[in-house]
């Protein structure tokens, strides 16, 4: 659990770096970081959408392979 927080923590740090380079001169990133965020905000909407409209989210089901016998 740690491992994960660590990982995100420094995720971030390195995103907002590259966010800051591309403020401060490096144009060419700007495309590449915002398709995240724009991507999160469409699927966000779009969720919201689908609840506001009735259409349940399904979960997922798994089923346990079935075991043959061996002979």
């Amino acid at each position: 659990m740690i491992v994960t927080k660590i990982t995100i923590g420094v995720a971030l740090a390195l995103y907002a770096f590259l966010w800051y380079l591309a403020l401060h001169g490096v144009s060419s990133l700007i495309g590449v970081l915002a398709t995240p965020p724009i991507l999160a905000v469409l699927v966000a909407i779009l969720v919201a959408f689908q609840r506001f409209m009735g259409f349940k989210p399904k979960s997922p089901k798994f089923q346990e392979p079935v075991e043959k016998d061996q002979e």
